[in-house]
């Protein structure tokens, strides 16, 4: 009863708070409509009846003005904005912004490029007439205070700008596609800055230039509301889960921003770019009932310029300032998220300058109306959230929109509000980042002309072009100063021991050619971000990192990258760079060709465009012309030195005529015939690899688990399968068995007349619940033994051991190790492993708390003792490392145990040998191709706690299984195109896939 007096009471106190008169400062706009306007009558009724409870809405969206000439969005959708059982596709969105522009001289819409698919994306201007008349007078002067170079860092300059020019607003929804409400609430968001006359609005249209795109995801969003009509169509059963979102990548498409693998990423970077734009606002949808994220928890990204978070924290302020005085429940700007890592779309705004924000808002994932009861932590009363969400409440899709739309415009009106004041920030922003050098360095970062993986530089400062950084390349050779390392601690000398010196600067000489990105330019920001070494503290408060830890993409690309901090640099005589593209082609004389091998991705793609070469790869590291070449080395033949020159310049590889073929052990380099397994689980993770292999033009069968288990015989047709990591909480037996079918309904992912959007470039299913079942996985045991190479990685490694299909390896995983999307040393064990061609001694590698694997000599080995097991010798006589006796007899020989390395298999005694045919033949033990290295030198960047769990164990394993190997790997090898140092390790598999125990040392002992 008490409970029930409770809740009441604050309802009726919402209720008040929501209808009652609003406190406002001096001289402030009262969010309220223009009385003198009239309104639409009938749209207001439904936006009344489809909010579930007034406090769910506020003054300045629980009306419509009425306009005889603009169409409401009720004309495209049939209902208004929010209504129950409505969700527009991408076209009907824009099909409605093109009406707005076709009605109104306030709005214009532009293209801003395609997707994948081919989709369409757009943004929508609103603004006062004469703003979007003035508008490239308006992009100049904005591009003047982007870029201060221009106007020589002059302030009084610049304050002359920021008087005269109107800032851009740039606001994105629904990239994540299961999150539905944006495009309907940015309709009418659109209309209402069209056409409302009330001076909130008002001020908000002549101060502010609003950009929107309505959907980031296109593909996704089609595909989303096809799956909601099939809902409709089948009100009583379950609906298929949204397995592809995008071509390649689901929720992942919002950690692109760092590496700018997708069109939606590109498209988006460039629109805020080119309009100048002063903030970036993505709106999402997980949390009850508008959680404005950007303020979020530590740690905040260490290269953001102050002035931003000062920016962050007074706009989320505000929000729920006037928010909350709308009575609206459930606003809050703190939480757990850390704002460390800068792969969010909205974080290309605070990587150029500008402001990112983010908003979750609470959606039904559909239009439903739904009963909705919420859990302790979310409901909870805390020092951030003093109005939480209600425990259990009715919600709506309306509702959803009332806290976009509402959130939006007080974000809108408080922006215009203090214009100048942000103007003036983002051209600071800009100036602080050009005087980088000068205050908190670095110079510059300088990339070598002599790097022997050119290609995959090139790769990495494509990424820079794409970021808008710019680049420039020295004219002549030049020596920079480093700084001196901090070295450890030694002991502390006695008085009769000469005391260490200080280390000394050294140099660094760099030949002609050499890249150089200036820090003195107004995107240093990204590029220091990106290029720097990152350090997540174990002790750090934030125990739980919102995504990856480190993201230092000269590691991760296996480039050399040198962090200059000697502002000498700058005075290098250089040139600006606009493309780019490594040097290659054929050079000297002879019928043979030698590529170096540097572990560049691009040798597998030249293997694929020369489909009638014959090219092999060289065992052994040789010499000829004068020319030193690695084990791994391309020797190519029967091919046209045109084309071979030809397919090595498209591909930034540099081959070399021989006159004779060197005198070593080769093998053939084949092209395999692949094919790429993924689960109906999820898609996500393994849609980055599927991104690497189109990219390098490398072609292969999709298939599911459940199409490959139909295969009668996979040898005839696959040489190699591929199982990219499948995440999204999988395991072996779901893998395995798929979701249960003993209950429910079908789950298909067909297109239909219902869904005719649903397979565009992905796979299909008549149902999405079975695996890939046992016979499947006899299938893939029998694929293997006949000769086959399956590849997999992570928890599909653990697929692979748990089922018996990699003998001799086990695994494990460590409830105290947190490595958290971090970047990890490892280190070299087999180099002769054709797996291993290109690769150094020590590698870094992306590692995201991967399986701990270990390997061992004897199928289902135990140890039988008494007592704990023996780690040194007993109590007894003499020293540590003497033998100890027994009194009366003579001493006996001890035999010498053999050392063992913690990722090596121990070998098997005499007494284990003896009768035992769980013994496994020394040819058939698992072939470690790469460990990760000891505890201390396991962290390069980001986040390792209690990494002594994993350090010294296998990284990447071969496995012979009857004629054919299963690989697996530990590491992510292929991620967010920001892997590409690991890429060859999973190329090289696939080219040497019948030549996997070249090298071997007991590939004969059997």
């Amino acid at each position: 009863m008490g409970r029930k007096f409770s809740l009441g009471f604050i309802l009726l106190f919402f209720v008040t708070l929501a209808t009652g008169s609003i406190a406002l400062a001096d001289g402030e706009t009262p969010p309220a409509r223009d009385p003198k306007q009239p309104i639409d009558e009938a749209y207001t009724a439904k936006i009344r009846k489809y909010t579930t409870a007034p406090y769910f809405s506020s003054p300045l969206v629980d009306y419509l003005p009425a306009s005889k000439t603009v169409p409401t969005p009720e004309v495209v959708l049939g209902d208004v904005a929010g209504a129950p059982g409505i969700l527009p596709y991408a076209e009907d969105v824009y099909k409605y912004m093109r009406l707005l522009e076709k009605a109104s001289p306030r709005v214009r819409v532009f293209s801003i490029g395609t997707t994948e698919e081919g989709r369409e994306m757009i943004a929508v201007a609103v603004s006062s007439e004469a703003n979007l008349k003035n508008l490239e007078l308006n992009r100049q002067r904005l591009t003047k205070l982007a870029d201060p170079r221009t106007i020589h860092l002059d302030d009084t300059e610049a304050d002359n700008l920021v008087a005269e020019s109107v800032p851009v607003y740039y606001i994105t929804g629904t990239i994540h596609s299961p999150e539905t409400g944006a495009p309907t609430a940015l309709m009418e968001l659109a209309y209402r800055l069209a056409v409302d006359e009330s001076p909130y609005v008002r001020d908000i249209r002549d101060g502010v230039i609003t950009l929107i795109t309505p959907v980031v995801e296109v593909d996704g969003r089609d595909r989303m509301v096809d799956l909601y009509k099939w809902h409709l169509a089948h009100p009583k059963d379950f609906y298929p889960p949204l397995i592809y979102w995008g071509k390649y990548v689901a929720h992942d498409n919002n950690r692109d921003a760092m590496a700018m693998t997708l069109k939606l990423t590109q498209n988006v970077l460039n629109t805020y770019l080119g309009w100048n734009a002063q903030v970036l606002h993505d709106l999402h949808e997980s949390v009850p009932y508008l959680y404005d994220n950007t303020v979020g928890d530590g740690p905040y990204n260490a290269w953001v310029d102050p002035i931003l978070v000062d920016e962050w924290q007074m706009i989320g302020a505000r929000n729920v300032a006037d928010m909350s005085k709308f009575g609206m429940p459930g606003v809050f700007a703190h939480g757990d998220f850390d704002t460390w890592s800068p792969g969010y779309l909205m974080f290309l705004a605070a990587m150029h300058n500008g402001i990112s924000r983010l908003y979750e808002t609470f959606g039904n994932g559909g239009a439903d109306t739904r009963e909705r009861t919420l859990q302790p932590d979310e409901y909870a009363r805390t020092w951030f959230r003093p109005n939480p969400p209600l425990p259990k409440t009715l919600w709506s899709q309306r509702n959803n929109n009332n806290y976009e739309e509402t959130g939006l415009l007080t974000s809108l009106h408080y922006f215009n509000e203090n214009k100048r004041l942000f103007l003036k920030n983002f051209y600071l922003k800009g100036k602080r980042s050009i005087q980088k050098p000068s205050a908190e360095g670095p110079a510059a970062y300088v990339l070598p002309a002599d790097d022997p993986r050119a290609s995959v530089q090139a790769d990495l400062l494509r990424i820079m072009l794409k970021q808008h950084v710019e680049i420039s390349r020295a004219t002549n050779a030049f020596q920079v100063t480093l700084p001196v390392k901090k070295e450890k601690k030694a002991s502390k000398a006695t008085d009769t021991e000469e005391k260490p010196k200080p280390a000394s600067p050294t140099t660094r000489d760099f030949p002609a050619g050499s890249y150089v990105i200036r820090m003195d330019q107004p995107y240093s920001r990204v590029a220091d971000t990106l290029l720097d070494y990152q350090y997540w503290s174990p002790e750090d408060p934030q125990t739980t990192p919102y995504d990856d830890t480190a993201w230092t993409l000269g590691e991760l690309f296996g480039v050399q990258v040198t962090r200059v901090t000697d502002a000498k640099v700058l005075s290098v005589p250089m040139e600006h760079v606009t493309e780019l593209h490594a040097s290659g082609g054929v050079n000297g004389e002879g019928s043979m060709f030698a590529i170096d091998n540097h572990a560049e991705p691009a040798l597998a793609s030249l293997r694929y465009r020369l489909k009638d070469a014959s090219i092999d790869a060289a065992e052994e590291p040789f010499e000829s012309g004068g020319h030193k070449f690695s084990r791994g080395t391309f020797l190519i033949h029967g091919v046209s030195r045109s084309g071979l020159d030809a397919a090595a310049k498209a591909l930034g590889l540099q081959a070399i005529a021989l006159a004779t073929a060197p005198p070593i052990k080769t093998h053939p380099v084949r092209a395999p015939r692949i094919a790429y397994v993924h689960t109906w689980i999820s898609t996500q993770t393994e849609g980055w690899w599927r991104l690497a292999l189109d990219n390098l033009q490398i072609p292969y069968d999709y298939m599911s688990t459940q199409a490959l288990g139909k295969i009668p015989d996979l040898n005839a047709k696959y040489d190699v399968i591929l199982f990219p990591p499948v995440t999204g909480n999988a395991n072996p037996n779901s893998i395995v068995q798929g979701t249960p079918t003993a209950w429910g309904n079908p789950l298909p992912w067909m297109n239909t007349p219902e869904t005719p959007n649903l397979v565009g470039k992905n796979d299909s299913t008549p149902d999405m619940r079975p695996g890939l079942g046992w016979d499947g996985l006899a299938k893939l045991q029998s694929f293997v033994r006949n000769g086959g190479v399956l590849l997999t990685a992570m928890d599909t490694s653990q697929l692979a051991i748990s089922t018996g299909l990699a003998s001799g390896v086990t695994f494990s995983n460590s409830e105290k190790m947190k490595i958290v999307g971090s970047i990890v040393g490892t280190r070299l064990i087999d180099a002769a492993s054709p797996i291993a061609y290109g690769y150094d001694e020590k590698v870094s590698a992306y590692c995201d708390n991967g399986p701990i694997f270990s390997v061992t000599s004897i199928l289902g080995a135990r140890r039988r003792h008494l007592g704990p097991e023996m780690k040194s010798r007993p109590t007894g006589r003499g020293t540590k490392d003497d033998p100890d006796f027994v009194i009366g007899r003579p001493a006996s020989e001890i035999p010498e145990e053999p050392e063992k390395e913690l990722w090596e298999a121990p070998q098997p005694t005499d007494d284990q040998r003896f009768n035992n045919p769980r013994v496994i033949p020394a040819a058939n033990r698992a072939r470690v191709i790469l460990r990760f290295a000891d505890s201390k030198d396991l962290l390069i960047s980001g986040l390792v706690e209690n990494g002594n769990d994993i350090a010294q164990h296998p990284a990447v394993l071969d496995v012979p299984s009857g004629s054919g190997h299963v690989v697996l790997f530990s590491i992510n090898p292929v991620y967010r195109g920001e892997t590409e140092n690991t890429y060859s390790l999973v190329l090289n598999t696939l080219l040497n896939f019948d030549s996997l125990n070249a090298g071997r040392k007991d590939a004969d002992q059997k």
